[in-house]
C-alpha cells in the first residue's frame, strides 16, 4: 500500500490544474490524474502550468497552501488562507530536536550509500578502487560515528570520509578530464561541473518535498546555512541519484566538444546540459525523496529514530 503524503507536486510544464467540489484534477498531455481535494494540504506547482482561480479558491477554502517554484525547484512564494501560519508543531519539533543524534544518522546514511556505490562500481568494472587500508578506515569510521560526542566531530568525520569517497571514485575516470577530487566553485573540470549541476537539481527536488511537508528548510542538522535541511535530506541520495550517472558519463561517453576549459573554470555545452537534465530527471527519484522527508517529519514530531534509507 502506497503512503499518502499531505502534499502533491505538479512538475514540468503544460499541465492544467482544475477541480470539482470533491476532486483536484491534473491534466497533462498523456494523462489525467484525480485526487481527493480534502487530502491535499500543500499543492506544489513546479515549473509552468495553468491553474484556475476557482481551483485556487477551492483549495484555500479547504485550508490548503499552494506553493510555487521555479523549474529547478527554487521557491518563489505561496498562497495561503488568511491567518495561516506554518505548522507550529513541526517548527517547534525542529527547534527542539537532538541535532547531534539526527546528524549522525544522516552522516551514516551518506557513508553507507557511498560504500555501496564504490563496491557496486568495483563489481561492475571488475576492478579494485581501494588503496590499502582505505576500506577498513571507512567501515571503521561508519562504526565510530555512533560514538562521537560533539556535533563538530560528526561534521569533521563526514567531510573526511566524503573527501575520500570522491578521491576513490576519481580513480575510474579518464585522466585527461583533470578530475582528482571534489572541489568548490568555480569548477575547473567537467566531472566536478556535472556533479555540481546534478546536486543543484537534487537540491531543488528535495526543497519541494521539504516545503511540502511544512518543514523549515533553514533548520538543519548536519549542514549549516541557507537550505541546510534540504542539504541534509539530499546527502544520502547523491551517490545513487547523481554520482552513478556522472561517473558513468565521465567514464564512457563524454567528449571534448561537451565542455570548454578556460583559465579558471569549466563550462559545459548547452546540448550537453540538456542531455544531463534528461539524465537526472530519470535518476532523481521523487518518490524516494518524499519517503525520506515523510520519515524525517514523523521522526522529529514523535522524537523517534530516523534512518536515511540505507
Amino acid at each position: 500500500m502506497e503512503t499518502d503524503y499531505p502534499w502533491l507536486s505538479v512538475s514540468g510544464f503544460g499541465s492544467h490544474i482544475k477541480s470539482t467540489k470533491t476532486k483536484l484534477i491534473v491534466q497533462s498531455k498523456n494523462s489525467v490524474e484525480e485526487y481527493p481535494i480534502e487530502s491535499i494540504k500543500n499543492l506544489l506547482v513546479v515549473g509552468g502550468h495553468t491553474i484556475s482561480s476557482a481551483t485556487i479558491s477551492q483549495l484555500i477554502k479547504k485550508g490548503a497552501v499552494i506553493s510555487f517554484f521555479e523549474p529547478d525547484g527554487n521557491p518563489i512564494g505561496i498562497i495561503s488562507p488568511f491567518g495561516y501560519h506554518s505548522d507550529p508543531a513541526f517548527y517547534q519539533a525542529q527547534q527542539n530536536v537532538s541535532r547531534h543524534r539526527y546528524a549522525i544518522a544522516i552522516a551514516q546514511g551518506a557513508l553507507k550509500s557511498r560504500l555501496v556505490a564504490i563496491n557496486r562500481l568495483q563489481e561492475k568494472q571488475n576492478i579494485l578502487l581501494f588503496y590499502e587500508g582505505e576500506s577498513d578506515f571507512l567501515h571503521k569510521s561508519l562504526e565510530e560515528m555512533a560514538y562521537l560526542i560533539k556535533l563538530d566531530e560528526v561534521r569533521r568525520l563526514h567531510r573526511m570520509t566524503s573527501d575520500m569517497y570522491y578521491e576513490i571514485m576519481s580513480r575510474n575516470t579518464k585522466p585527461d578530464l583533470g578530475y582528482r577530487r571534489r572541489t568548490l566553485r568555480p569548477q575547473t573540470d567537467p566531472v566536478n561541473a556535472m556533479l555540481s549541476f546534478g546536486y543543484a537539481m537534487l537540491f531543488g527536488n528535495c526543497c519541494v518535498s521539504v516545503i511540502g511537508a511544512r518543514l523549515d528548510p533553514d533548520i538543519g542538522l548536519l549542514h549549516e546555512g541557507n537550505g541546510c535541511l534540504v542539504s541534509d535530506i539530499g546527502e544520502a541520495l547523491k551517490s545513487e541519484m547523481i554520482d552513478e550517472a556522472v561517473f558513468r558519463i565521465a567514464r564512457e561517453s563524454i567528449k571534448p566538444a561537451d565542455f570548454e576549459l578556460t583559465h579558471d573554470r569549466c563550462m559545459l555545452s548547452d546540448e550537453f546540459v540538456r542531455n544531463l537534465i534528461k539524465t537526472f530527471h530519470d535518476t532523481i527519484n521523487n518518490k524516494e525523496i518524499d519517503e525520506l522527508v515523510f520519515s524525517f517529519s514523523n521522526a522529529i514530531k514523535n522524537n523517534g529514530e530516523f534512518k536515511a534509507l540505507y
